[in-house]
């Protein structure tokens, strides 16, 4: 999705409130954080204006790409690439009985989701990437916005090259599963800007304690992720596609909403 917004998008996504303070900050050269109360959440949270947080909340609150059918609640969420955390947030809302595990990467969006979940007791902010490997990797910035940071392994000594972040940790799903004491996950939310060429190049050690994925792909910023993800991912009876998202379910566990 476009990460621009015109004062239209802005009015219908956030209202006149959401649009008055988008152009205050860009006549300031500058963000302001804006604080959302919706009705289908039980506490507000904040997004910053102008950035690519008003699309992603448009994604999961207007569009409601991650609204579907399930066949009970799930217990465990797995959030990957959480962001700032309203994907969490939509999740503890319509399952405030499961558990949430939140992973972001970048300094800035975890400082964020972090005050954005306090409120949810269940939910619980991880500030790591997911990978192939359990080590330190680095975070890198290709200029798409606040939701477009990537994941890559550590340099040679002294290559600095493509628009460094910070470090970070990384761990596999296998070692998360195990930290937090998951035996399963009911529902896994992925959204890892390229990461997944990596994760499901090979997920035998998890793939099977999966019942649900949502995904989205990033071939066009990392070609190799279709393949790993449709080569790591068997199992799954049912498939579709809402909105940006792949989603594989098994059983009818999840389903079209």
């Amino acid at each position: 999705m476009n990460a621009i917004l015109k004062a239209t998008d802005y009015l219908a996504t956030l209202g006149i409130g959401g649009l008055g303070v988008a152009v205050k900050a860009r006549a300031m050269r500058t963000t302001h954080r804006l604080k959302v109360k919706r009705p289908e959440c039980r506490h507000p949270f904040w997004l910053r204006v102008p950035s690519t947080d008003v699309p992603v909340f448009r994604q999961i609150f207007v569009d409601r790409h991650y609204d579907f059918k399930v066949a009970r609640p799930p217990e465990v969420i797995v959030d990957a690439g959480a962001n700032i955390g309203l994907a969490s947030i939509w999740f503890a809302n319509r399952f405030p009985d499961a558990r949430i595990i939140a992973l972001e990467p970048e300094r800035s969006n975890f400082e964020l989701l972090s005050a954005n979940v306090k409120p949810y007791p269940q939910i619980v902010p991880v500030q790591a990437a997911l990978w192939h490997r359990n080590e330190e990797i680095r975070l890198v910035d290709p200029g798409l916005g606040k939701w477009g940071f990537m994941a890559e392994a550590q340099p040679a000594a002294g290559d600095l090259s493509g628009g460094l972040c910070h470090a970070v940790r990384a761990v596999t799903v296998d070692r998360l599963m195990a930290d937090h004491g998951l035996g399963r996950i009911d529902l896994f939310k992925i959204d890892i800007e390229g990461a997944e060429r990596e994760v499901f190049g090979d997920a035998s050690a998890w793939i099977e304690r999966v019942d649900a994925i949502v995904i989205e792909l990033h071939e066009r910023m990392k070609p190799g992720c279709n393949r790993a993800f449709y080569s790591g991912s068997g199992g799954f009876d049912q498939e579709w596609q809402q909105g940006e998202n792949i989603c594989l379910s098994r059983g009818g566990c999840l389903r079209r909403a």
